[in-house]
């Protein structure tokens, strides 16, 4: 869309600057999948505006979801860290880990349907240090928002671990689709 998608589901108070379908699709796979880590800058100076125009003065600490070790081994950076050090460039700060993803879960793009989603990364994230995390207004940057599995479950361990607040950020999020049915 030419202008932000803002929403609120689930305890998530989210933001996007883009739909997840055509050409934004096929760059965001790029840099997820295909060592597109040059496209994080475009992005990122994207995620900066959006953030600034949905969240001015909201936060105080912008971090990211984390990818496992082995997919960043595998991958040789982490897409959501790189779109995040790229917004905050545009703030003169930089990004603080506040979680490790302790598993190697399954990829969230294989499985279908939100149950196996959210099953998918319960439990896969940790605090990096809970005493970063503690009554900070916290920017929680990701790459793609699909059904909110991977945000939520990110969000319940910062909640856990104290933040006063968290915002959500990705650079595109599915649009939402009709629903056909129960199993759909």
């Amino acid at each position: 869309p030419e202008e932000e998608v803002a929403f609120t589901e689930k305890d998530l108070t989210c933001a996007a600057p883009l739909w997840y379908e055509g050409a934004v699709r096929e760059a965001l796979l790029r840099l997820k999948f295909r060592g597109g880590s040059a496209l994080a800058e475009p992005f990122g100076e994207l995620l900066a505006r959006c953030a600034a125009e949905r969240f001015g003065g909201e936060f105080d600490t912008v971090t990211w979801v984390p990818v496992s070790q082995k997919r960043l081994e595998t991958r040789g950076y982490d897409q959501s860290r790189l779109l995040a050090e790229a917004a905050c460039r545009h703030w003169n700060t930089r990004p603080v880990q506040l979680l490790v993803k302790v598993q190697d879960n399954p990829a969230q793009s294989g499985l279908q349907g939100e149950a196996a989603r959210r099953a998918n990364v319960l439990g896969v994230y940790d605090p990096a240090d809970p005493e970063l995390i503690r009554d900070r207004r916290i920017l929680l940057i990701d790459d793609i928002h699909t059904t909110g599995a991977t945000l939520s479950e990110c969000v319940r361990v910062l909640r856990d671990n104290g933040a006063a607040s968290i915002l959500c950020l990705t650079a595109a999020r599915t649009p939402k689709r009709e629903k056909k049915g129960k199993n759909s």
